[in-house]
């Protein structure tokens, strides 16, 4: 009988990819324009060795910001091979001009700085500006917050659907799919075949859309604590809990990924999650569950109780 387990190893889709990262290697599997599979595995270091950084409520904000780091590097990874139906932008060659063969390092630190800004911008800065119209109409800070919250979580959605309509955007979907369908094979002690992996969900409760999902909606919770202060102060204040919402949702995340059956808590926790991740993941192909087996194979720890999560 086949020996289930919760695996630590978790994953990323890219361009033609994916990346696999396990508790001592990340390998990113990369289908290249001839056809053939290409795979790069890179021995794990953490930045944040100390352990404070491992510490409950503080170790999410700083996977958080790994993760980040490693995912815009084997994006970039992914794009090399497609780099004649990618067309550089104006920032890209400014970079390469200034920081030349320092470029690669300058193009992902100044692509998480742009993301960040965007984020804020977009998803804290916007929503609360949008709710201030409501002030005339009412002071209770509660209904503020939650109208608010119901804003962030609204854009958020309508971005995803978006940007889900783009067909190389669809392809990153369907191997985010074949990403998920691929560990929970493994958690299920089954073989990595393309057949055993095929007949797995697509939806996974550790996955990095229901982590965004368990912040949008924390931050409607802890965001309510501070009232409905004067612009500048909601956007100070909504910027300095973020390490804060991130920690908790990250806790949130590894409780359901550790529980061995859902119950009505986890189902419900979940469920949100899960609905925007019917939007960010969609079936594979056989061509894109054999990149995922691939990289999946190569972090598999020789050790199997190193994984365990």
């Amino acid at each position: 009988m086949a020996q289930k387990k919760k695996t630590n190893i978790g994953g990323q889709a890219l361009i033609e990819g994916i990346m696999m990262k396990g508790p001592h290697k990340m390998a990113t599997a990369v289908r290249k324009p001839d056809g053939e599979i290409t795979i790069k595995t890179t021995k794990l270091s953490s930045t944040f060795k100390n352990k404070f950084f491992k510490l409950p409520l503080i170790r999410g904000t700083f996977m958080l910001i790994e993760s980040m780091i490693s995912g815009v590097k084997e994006l970039m990874f992914s794009a090399s091979f497609y780099e004649d139906t990618i067309e550089e932008d104006a920032v890209d060659r400014f970079l390469k001009k200034v920081f030349k063969e320092k470029a690669d390092k300058a193009i992902i630190y100044v692509s998480l700085v742009l993301a960040l800004v965007f984020s804020v911008g977009v998803f804290i800065i916007g929503p609360s500006l949008l709710t201030s119209v409501l002030k005339h109409v009412t002071d209770n800070s509660i209904i503020l917050n939650l109208v608010e919250g119901i804003i962030r979580v609204g854009i958020f959605i309508l971005y995803t659907l978006l940007i889900s309509k783009l067909d190389d955007i669809k392809r990153v979907f369907k191997y985010h799919g074949a990403e998920h369908k691929t560990i929970y094979c493994y958690e299920n002690g089954e073989e990595l075949t393309v057949e055993n992996v095929r007949k797995y969900s697509t939806l996974h409760p550790r996955c990095g859309t229901s982590f965004i999902v368990n912040v949008l909606i924390i931050s409607i919770i802890v965001f309510s604590f501070f009232g409905w202060p004067n612009p500048l102060m909601r956007v100070i204040i909504r910027i300095l809990m973020l390490p804060v919402i991130a920690g908790i949702s990250y806790e949130i995340n590894r409780f359901i990924g550790r529980c061995e059956k859902q119950n009505i808590l986890t189902k419900i926790i979940s469920y949100p999650g899960f609905l925007i991740q019917k939007i960010t993941t969609s079936e594979p192909d056989d061509s894109m569950i054999e990149v995922a087996i691939a990289a999946m194979k190569e972090v598999i720890p020789e050790n199997g109780a190193d994984d365990l999560w």
